[in-house]
């Protein structure tokens, strides 16, 4: 592999470096969602019970966590005092406030898949333009003249195209996850909504 890497020239480095950052993005990206998991279901059952027998201040001794589905019920039990339209609002806010943080960092990791394909085919041209330059000095078109520089240039397509595909199949994957968090979130948002229309009600 690293005589591979040697033989791509100059435009691997460059590669690797996004490699590396595309790396770090997605290991910093995978602890911040292990954290945010939370089986909104049983949650909102507890929720419920709280709010039957202990009030709005029991309900809210239970989403203390700091899970953004946690956040999003805290935000609007605390507006339940102003009335099932300004809890609607917070549940909206804050819904927004969590999406935004479950996606951070997701742009950069597509800005690795875009980016790392496209310095290796960078890095083809240049060694075609190589490849050219040792025919036009040697005045010879023979295999063993042109096939450095036409090795250099399918080494970076192919280690480019190879960062790429990691990365895109890791951003898939937490892509999935934030897509379930953010259903959690809405389907509890509709659930709490229910359930102090229904307590308003009774």
């Amino acid at each position: 592999m690293t005589e591979y890497f040697v033989k791509g020239g100059p435009f691997m480095w460059p590669i690797l470096i996004i490699f590396i950052i595309g790396i770090v993005i997605s290991l910093y990206k995978l602890f911040s969602l292990l954290g945010t998991g939370k089986n909104a279901g049983e949650l909102m059952k507890e929720v419920k019970k709280a709010l039957a027998s202990q009030g709005t201040e029991g309900a809210l001794r239970l989403v203390q966590g700091g899970k953004p589905v946690e956040e999003l019920i805290n935000a609007g039990l605390k507006n339940v005092k102003n009335g099932i339209d300004n809890v609607e609002k917070a549940i909206v806010n804050e819904g927004g406030i969590q999406s935004t943080y479950l996606y951070s960092g997701m742009i950069w990791m597509s800005s690795v898949v875009g980016l790392a394909p496209m310095l290796g085919f960078l890095g083809t041209v240049w060694g075609m333009v190589g490849a050219m330059d040792a025919i036009a000095a040697a005045n010879d078109i023979s295999p063993s003249i042109v096939a450095g520089g036409i090795s250099e240039a399918l080494l970076t397509t192919a280690f480019g195209l190879v960062v790429a595909i990691i990365i895109q199949t890791v951003q898939g994957v937490f892509q999935s996850i934030i897509d379930s968090r953010v259903l959690d979130m809405e389907e509890t948002s509709v659930a709490l909504i229910e359930t102090l229309v229904e307590n308003e009600s009774n």
